[in-house]
């Protein structure tokens, strides 16, 4: 989007992630694996660039090494433009001796970032999301209806909306009333069991965002977005707030086997093992194969995956992985993992570095980086024996990260 828009983006990339632990118990939420060659980070600054978004900061707090390195490595800017970059932001303490207390408060305590920029837009982000979103329909939208604030919203089953936050907004698409994860989310007009919920992305006017960031402080309110920000512009007639339909983004490339607006917060093992399982089949919910919008990661030379003998159905395999007499089903391998005879994995995910011992047999599993499954173990919920630092959720069972490099 160069050209007439300064548009600078704000990633909030600094989750600790507790509820997806033990992956979240070296590395931030952004920074967790997915789908076998990404980060969940990824994707939002996959969107932010194929929008034509290229002015970005990335605001880390929790554990942030591995996402720090992940960026370094992999997203590396070359262009002559002054305005293209990518840079992490740590706490800074500008403002006190405090780390961020909020999403907003991130926002505060760098407002600096803001005045050098001078931006004519800002967006701010969420980084553990999975999804495509075309950032530009939501940027024309916002100047279309001239509003201070722009949130992206979609429709949610009622019994899954506790957790986000939910607007009622009028047929002009003007928001006029706002519930940051109500106990009982209202429904939708006209759509009983269907709740509009945020994504947590929003498109600011920089003068009503600094506006009411120094309002939340000097007023000591809770420095967060959704619980704070959005609900104060909403009730406050001198605002103008807007829900944007996420349903009505198109993104160039997409199938049309592909689920409507695609949006997963994998804030969950269960969460985030379902969207593993979404990229599979013939015609998978979301299809990570697409050049009109690719998603951009870390570069990673390596051989293609070798099948020496075994049974693969409905998988996917890492470059440099090997799979020697081993059966695969419905599951996900990282790269430069090691499958040996006679293993068996199904229904999971193993990411990189990983060996699985002959004979070995995991179900429903999710098993972290540089993981040595011992020969004719059983990594399964319901297995006899478990890991002491293994995860059961469900009928899920997940493998913290291994310590040292099995292959």
């Amino acid at each position: 989007m160069r050209g007439d828009l300064r548009i600078l983006g704000l990633v909030m990339a600094g989750g600790e992630g507790r509820r997806l632990m033990p992956l979240t118990e070296e590395r931030s939420k952004p920074s967790v694996p997915f789908g076998g060659s990404y980060r969940i980070v990824d994707f939002v600054l996959s969107n932010l660039l194929n929008s034509g978004i290229y002015s970005n900061f990335v605001l880390v707090q929790y554990r942030s090494q591995s996402l720090i390195h992940h960026l370094r490595e992999g997203w590396r800017l070359s262009t002559p433009h002054p305005d293209d970059f990518l840079t992490v932001v740590p706490p800074q303490m500008r403002v006190g001796k405090e780390w961020y207390r909020g999403t907003a408060d991130a926002v505060y305590q760098n407002f600096n970032l803001i005045y050098d920029y001078r931006p004519d837009l800002i967006a701010v982000f969420g980084a553990d999301h999975i999804y495509r979103m075309h950032i530009g329909h939501m940027v024309r939208f916002h100047r279309k209806k001239k509003a201070d604030l722009s949130v992206a919203m979609l429709p949610v089953p009622v019994a899954d909306a506790t957790g986000f936050g939910i607007a009622e907004a009028r047929d002009d698409d003007t928001i006029v009333g706002w519930e940051e994860k109500p106990a009982e989310p209202p429904a939708m007009p006209g759509r009983p069991g269907w709740a509009y919920s945020s994504m947590g992305n929003y498109i600011f006017e920089p003068g009503a965002l600094v506006r009411v960031l120094k309002q939340v402080m000097e007023e000591g309110l809770e420095p967060d977005f959704g619980s704070t920000i959005v609900p104060l512009m909403v009730n406050d007639p001198d605002y103008k707030v807007a829900a944007y339909d996420f349903h009505r983004n198109e993104v160039p490339g997409v199938k049309s086997y592909e689920e409507t607006g695609y949006w997963r917060d994998v804030g969950t093992l269960q969460a985030y093992w379902s969207a593993h399982m979404d990229l599979l089949g013939a015609e998978p919910r979301f299809d990570l194969n697409n050049r009109m919008w690719p998603i951009h990661s870390q570069a990673y030379h390596r051989a293609s995956p070798r099948v020496l003998s075994g049974t693969i159905e409905d998988s996917s395999l890492g470059v440099g992985s090997v799979v020697n007499g081993a059966r695969i089903v419905r599951s996900i391998v990282g790269r430069d993992t090691l499958i040996e005879p006679g293993a068996e994995i199904v229904d999971s995910i193993v990411m990189d570095h990983c060996r699985v011992g002959a004979g070995a047999r995991i179900h429903r599993g999710i098993v972290d980086r540089y993981n040595f499954v011992e020969p004719a173990e059983v990594i399964a919920a319901d297995a006899e024996r478990t890991r002491a630092d293994a995860r059961v959720e469900g009928d899920l069972i997940a493998l913290r990260r291994g310590r040292t490099r099995p292959i």
